[in-house]
């Protein structure tokens, strides 16, 4: 299977074996964490980091999987140009109706009676958008996961937008309830794939991904999955201001990075999430204000907590993402004027 997604331009990384994650990193990564930019073992030809080792490099993947047969295969969705929607069907207590689709209000006329998981949201916004569900598109890849959910896999155009990652149970960056988004920032499972609760099996007789369908494409940078401004209802960023403001943006937001990286120290119990949030959100009313650009507070806080959780860059994106649009409602100025 490697093999096969290398073939297709799909840069691939191992999991471990018999689960869904990244295999682990080795000693020196576990102990002494990085940004995986700065890991030595990936130009070495190891595997550390996540996604962020994925290659297409025949030599390295007979090197891996050679030695290590048991060992899953994940697909880097960012650099194969790959979008996948992964709806699942967990039990969990359906949300109030204002919250099932980000962005869209549903009418109390709107019978939901019956709705229980991301198939049934995301063929919902199907409907109000006039299309049929990627659930049932037999056009494209489709992969059935051991829990009961569904992998639509599809691709961007090589010149199109590289749409970002998200986790449907944040209301901030969500396509639909109980529907995520894998793409730049994210991996994916390969078919076949065997994990002790089942196989990823495909569904149908579609082999590869179709191209992404333009509605699809428009909810995806409605609900800010593609570069560029955050979605609506959000004050416009003022123009970044000079060197001084600057500064001292940076210097209000230091200590709050500090507490993020100084989880570093324990593996768990830090409230690491917590706290990059919190400074994500000082981040995102920072840009509002005009005292730093979003590149830089990106960089700054993924610096940060790749440092702290190098085995955790999706979450730590997921969190970012959506405590910078937050933020962002709520423009902060250092010097205390409004």
């Amino acid at each position: 299977m490697a093999r096969w997604c290398a073939g297709n331009g799909w840069p691939v990384h191992p999991l471990a074996a018999g689960r869904k994650t990244p295999a682990g990193n080795c000693p020196g990564c576990r102990e002494d964490p990085h940004r995986p930019a700065d890991c030595p073992c990936l130009p070495a030809g190891r595997w550390c980091h996540g996604f962020h080792a994925a290659t297409t490099d025949p030599e390295r993947l007979a090197a891996w999987w050679g030695a290590n047969p048991g060992l899953g295969v994940g697909v880097s969705c960012g650099p194969a140009g790959l979008v996948v929607l992964d709806i699942d069907a967990h039990s969990a207590e359906v949300p109030h109706r204002d919250r099932l689709l980000p962005g869209i209000p549903i009418h109390e006329s709107v019978n939901l009676t019956g709705l229980a998981s991301g198939f049934d949201t995301l063929a919902l916004l199907a409907a109000l958008r006039g299309a049929p569900s990627p659930a049932d598109d037999e056009a494209t890849l489709r992969v059935r996961t051991p829990s009961g959910g569904l992998h639509v896999w599809y691709r961007t155009a090589p010149d199109g937008p590289r749409y970002r990652s998200s986790v449907g149970s944040s209301p901030k960056v969500a396509l639909a309830w109980q529907v995520d988004v894998r793409a730049t920032g994210g991996y994916i499972v390969t078919p076949a794939t065997r994990t002790p609760a089942g196989t990823y099996t495909p569904v149908g007789s579609a082999r590869l991904p179709a191209p992404l369908p333009p509605w699809l494409a428009v909810e995806l940078r409605r609900t800010g999955h593609a570069p560029g401004p955050a979605p609506a209802r959000v004050p416009a960023p003022r123009p970044v201001r000079p060197a001084g403001g600057v500064s001292r943006a940076v210097r209000l937001l230091e200590p709050l990075l500090a507490e993020v990286r100084a989880c570093a120290a324990a593996a768990e119990g830090t409230a690491f999430t917590e706290k990059l949030n919190r400074a994500a959100y000082t981040a995102g009313g920072l840009v509002a204000a005009g005292h730093l650009a979003e590149p830089r507070a990106r960089d700054l806080l993924v610096e940060a907590a790749d440092a702290a959780r190098p085995h955790r860059h999706r979450h730590s994106l997921t969190v970012i993402a959506s405590a910078l649009s937050a933020g962002a409602a709520r423009p902060l100025h250092p010097e205390g004027r409004p």
